[in-house]
């Protein structure tokens, strides 16, 4: 049964975030952090490890999309902090898919 309401969650929350982010509404961004406990339990009960520690980074995300469209003045001001982010992590994905390689 606890199955069936988070598969419920994960498809009403996920789609409606995903929806409305596409159309710019900062209300997108709270569905998704929403959606993120259907999404850690699902994962945790099936020992999908991979998923769960997305859903940790998601969490993050999400909650970082709250904090820029409801509570940043201007969200073009988060644009220089994002390049910064978004180059640490094309540095830091390649080193660690390396890692889990070898």
């Amino acid at each position: 049964m606890s199955d069936v309401v988070s598969q419920i969650g994960l498809a009403v929350f996920g789609l409606a975030a995903m929806i409305l982010v596409a159309n710019k509404n900062k209300w997108g961004f709270v569905l998704g952090l929403m959606s993120q406990p259907f999404w850690l339990y699902t994962s945790y009960s099936n020992h999908q490890w991979g998923i769960f520690f997305l859903s940790v980074v998601y969490v993050f995300s999400w909650a970082w999309g709250i904090y820029v469209w409801f509570y940043r003045d201007n969200p073009d001001k988060v644009q220089s902090h994002k390049s910064k982010v978004q180059s640490y992590f094309f540095r830091v994905i390649p080193a660690i898919s390396h890692w889990l390689r070898a």
